[in-house]
């Protein structure tokens, strides 16, 4: 043993040419220390906070450690002890006058005591404390933080005081002023908070922000959806920008402008995945399957290209992390990182499977249809696949009965799942056109569930199908009563009075309103335009219902808005109008009653 002690002169000159090892630390717990935090803990798994909170709050105090005033704040939060640890939180502000973490417990504190009035104060001091870099996104949470303050206006009038030092200084004034914007639409003052983005953008036109807040409110406010396109005219405008955008305008279903941004955005980020499958989904919409199948391949291309990259990058890592001190935790924390990148992927290929399995259906290609839904192995999307291979079934000749049964055997987990089943089940009777079967097993599904206004709006207008006004205009009044910013009820009996020539001065009505729940709603809009056309306003019907149209390029508006320039001699246009619908769904029954009526072959 003793031999094996003595240095060899070999080990002693490697030993002089190594570096010294470092010399460990003293830690600053001495044992009246190390007893005093062991009782306060023993004291709490006893379930004695108030005594742990002591101990542990005069230990805090006697080595002015942030450590543990911030464990001492968490005992009487645990205990549910505001007024304890808010004076904990006070002591180390005092102690510890420079430190941000205090403020921050001192903000979610007062809020949560709802005493909002007192917020101004720490919030401006963690503001002038923060570090340049890490301001601004204090700035930025002002709003998230003000905004669990139920009175709106109180929280803008206190907003307003904490971010008024930093409205003029150039590094803050956008975010400052985009906190504020945010704190005005909260308050209720949209028209304010737009006028103040659009300054702040005049000033900085390539920042993101103001277009950001107008985003959601741009269905609402054409003001708004100009600063969106003030901002996206701008070279070098984020992808995620114009996305966001091409969501909102696929939600008012403007896909025509919608095609247009996501074209600008595949020329410029051709290798982004996301753009490729909302250009897809949104082709299958308007009917174009063999474009819809380029963008998904693309789309799953681009994937699979991401995915390589990142097993790319993942072996570098580990390569360089390879033979470093903690490699392999670092390593494992980064493999946790990329679970989501990975899952968000996976998801995305399923959907891309069930679109290109819509696609290949428009086509008429079933073989290939249930090849791409075949490839699909996700217990969260068993029922939407069930639905499809009930569809496919029915057009290679199946009986109802058969594709039903399909839809049925879906296993059921919630009570959700069986609403989704029977959502799914009238899909397939709706395709089918088996009006009378959607009727019953509606009706069965609104007597169990009353208040859903979805299954209400489905049994209209499947009882509209079947020509039972009486009930259909019932049933949509019930949904009106039940949720009366339902637009699409209102569209629905204004549409269907309408059409049959009936009231129209009421249909009118009921389509205005539903076109001030969602403004731009091509459908909508092609219901106003239609009515006109009934009450004999020719020229306001035209405006609004190519407006529709060049919104979206739908074969229903289409027919409508051909029919009004057959009325008025413009029949060239009308029949290419009709062509152009025909060749996007031959099928279209309105196409076929109105060529039908007009005995007109496009």
């Amino acid at each position: 043993m003793l031999a094996g002690l003595l240095a060899t002169p070999a080990a002693l000159a490697a030993t002089d040419a190594a570096p010294p090892a470092p010399v460990p630390q003293r830690s600053a717990m001495d044992a009246p220390l190390f007893y005093q935090l062991l009782i306060g803990e023993i004291e709490l798994r006893q379930g004695h906070a108030g005594n742990a909170y002591e101990v542990i709050f005069d230990a805090a105090r006697r080595q002015n450690d942030d450590q543990l005033y911030e464990r001492a704040v968490q005992i009487a939060l645990e205990a549910r002890a505001g007024e304890q640890a808010l004076s904990a939180v006070q002591a180390w502000r005092r102690a510890r006058p420079r430190a941000v973490e205090p403020l921050r417990y001192q903000a979610q504190l007062l809020l949560a005591m709802n005493r909002a009035g007192e917020l101004v104060e720490p919030l401006s001091s963690w503001l002038k404390l923060a570090r340049d870099d890490e301001r601004l996104g204090v700035l930025a949470n002002v709003p998230r933080l003000l905004g669990r303050i139920e009175d709106r206006a109180q929280a803008l009038q206190l907003g307003e005081q904490v971010l008024e030092p930093w409205r003029e200084p150039p590094a803050t004034r956008m975010a400052a002023g985009m906190a504020r914007a945010q704190l005005l639409l909260a308050a209720g003052r949209q028209t304010e908070a737009l006028a103040l983005a659009g300054a702040l953008q005049q000033a900085q036109p390539d920042a993101p922000g103001p277009a950001l807040l107008a985003l959601d409110q741009a269905a609402r406010q054409p003001e708004a959806e100009a600063l969106v396109l003030r901002y996206l005219a701008q070279p070098g405008a984020l992808p995620a920008v114009r996305l966001a955008w091409v969501r909102q305008l696929a939600l008012q279903q403007r896909y025509g402008d919608a095609l247009a941004q996501l074209d600008r955005v595949t020329r410029e980020q051709p290798r982004l995945p996301e753009p490729w499958l909302t250009l897809g989904a949104m082709q299958l919409e308007l009917r174009q399957p063999q474009a819809a199948e380029q963008a998904l391949q693309t789309y799953l291309q681009r994937l699979d290209e991401a995915a390589a990259d990142d097993a790319r990058q993942q072996a570098e890592r580990a390569a360089r992390q390879a033979g470093s001190p903690g490699g392999d935790e670092v390593e494992a924390d980064a493999d946790e990182t990329d679970d989501a990148p990975a899952t968000d992927r996976e998801e995305g290929r399923t959907q891309a499977w069930l679109l290109l399995a819509q696609a290949a259906e428009q086509r008429g290609d079933l073989p290939a249809a249930d090849a791409w839904l075949a490839r699909i192995d996700n217990p969260q999307r068993a029922l939407e696949v069930q639905g499809r291979r009930a569809a496919l079934l029915l057009r290679r000749g199946g009986t109802l009965d058969q594709a039903r049964a399909l839809i049925r055997a879906a296993p059921e987990r919630t009570g959700e799942d069986a609403r989704a089943k029977v959502v799914t089940e009238v899909q397939l009777l709706r395709e089918a056109k088996a009006w009378r079967e959607a009727g019953a097993l509606l009706e069965q599904a609104v007597v169990q569930r009353p208040e859903d206004t979805d299954l209400i709006y489905e049994h209209a207008m499947v009882e509209e199908k079947l020509d039972r006004l009486d009930r259909m205009e019932a049933l949509l009044r019930r949904v009106i009563a039940l949720k009366p910013d339902h637009a699409h009820a209102y569209n629905a009996l204004g549409y269907s009075l309408a059409d049959r020539g009936l009231r129209l001065d009421e249909a009118r009505d009921l389509i205005r309103r539903a076109l001030e729940l969602t403004p731009g709603d091509p459908f909508i809009t092609d219901s106003l335009g239609w009515v006109e056309f009934r009450l004999g306003r020719t020229d306001e019907a035209l405006r609004l219902l190519r407006q529709a149209y060049a919104a979206r390029p739908d074969p229903e508006i289409a027919v409508h808005l051909g029919e009004v320039l057959w009325s008025v001699g413009q029949q060239d246009d009308a029949r290419r109008l009709w062509r152009e619908a025909r060749e996007r769904d031959a099928d279209n029954a309105v196409l076929r009653e109105t060529l039908q009526r007009l005995r007109v072959t496009p």
